[in-house]
């Protein structure tokens, strides 16, 4: 295995544990095939390991983002018809939405600069060929 399929596979493992983290409920199943569809759609856009771990940081910042709005509509799924959520929910989307918040745009703006760094190299190396 070369190392671009080695870091796909670990991308998509960390990209997997954070929809685990988002999506706990769910079967085992969709988790092993959301970590499958991951892998491919790396090896499938990413050209080195820089660009699998830009695409992978990307996919985490969405993540983190669908975070607070997926506990919100848990919280509301739960809750009864018309009824206020309760204390518990609400420190439970509080702490969603904080942290979820945060998170987003850590990997975010983690993965505009590993885009960046891409781009950047590609036009020194174009640079370079001239």
């Amino acid at each position: 295995m070369g190392m671009l399929q080695l870091n796909a596979v670990l991308g998509s493992l960390v990209v997997t544990l954070g929809f685990w983290l988002v999506w706990g409920q769910l079967p085992a199943v969709l988790f092993a095939l959301a970590g499958v569809g991951v892998a491919a759609f790396l090896l499938w856009r990413a050209e080195t390991i820089g660009a699998v771990w830009a695409w992978a940081t990307l996919l985490l910042g969405v993540e983190s983002f669908a975070w607070p709005v997926a506990t919100m509509v848990q919280v509301k799924l739960t809750a009864d018809q018309g009824a206020q959520p309760t204390d518990e929910q609400m420190g439970l989307i509080l702490t969603a939405v904080l942290f979820g918040l945060f998170s987003s745009i850590f990997w975010l703006t983690f993965s505009y600069g590993l885009f960046k760094r891409m781009v950047w190299k590609k036009a020194d190396a174009g640079k370079d060929k001239a």
